[in-house]
């Protein structure tokens, strides 16, 4: 059984864009999606209405960064404070280029921070190759067993 990738987007154009793109790049991975920090955190704390989850990361946690209740960088901090969240790979996917927001990401830890593109084509290429990176290429740390595809 493959990670599945957490997306977490509030948008819901984003999130349809988003979900066209990965479809696109025909990943076999799972996307779970939540539509705010909040519920991205009780997924991967595996509480509230995720408790009965199964155990385990996902693959890569894509995260919007301006969100209502706990916004992108407050999930970012929670994961990185997280013993068994720690290295699980996160991808900040925002439209924020604002200097303080890059700054501020990858001083909590963020593997990668990617602007929204704007025009379709670009969005769903960045998203497909965000996806193939991550979920497929990337080589996960000791101790979280990348799970064979399978043949």
């Amino acid at each position: 059984m493959l990670k599945p990738i957490l997306l977490v987007e509030d948008d819901l154009r984003d999130l349809e864009l988003t979900l066209i793109a990965l479809e696109r790049s025909q990943l076999a991975n799972d996307v779970v999606v939540t539509r705010d920090g909040a519920m991205a955190l009780d997924y991967l704390l595996r509480q509230g209405e995720f408790s009965k989850r199964p155990a385990g990361n996902p693959a890569v946690i894509v995260l919007d960064l301006k969100m209502p209740k706990v916004n992108g960088l407050e999930v970012l901090q929670k994961v990185r404070e997280t013993p068994h969240l720690r290295s699980t790979p996160v991808v900040m996917l925002t439209s924020s280029e604002e200097e303080a927001d890059v700054v501020r990401s990858y001083e909590l830890g963020v593997n990668a921070y990617v602007v929204k593109p704007v025009e379709f084509k670009q969005f769903v290429a960045a998203i497909a190759e965000l996806g193939i990176f991550w979920a497929v290429l990337n080589e996960p740390p000791p101790g979280s067993a990348k799970v064979k595809r399978p043949s």
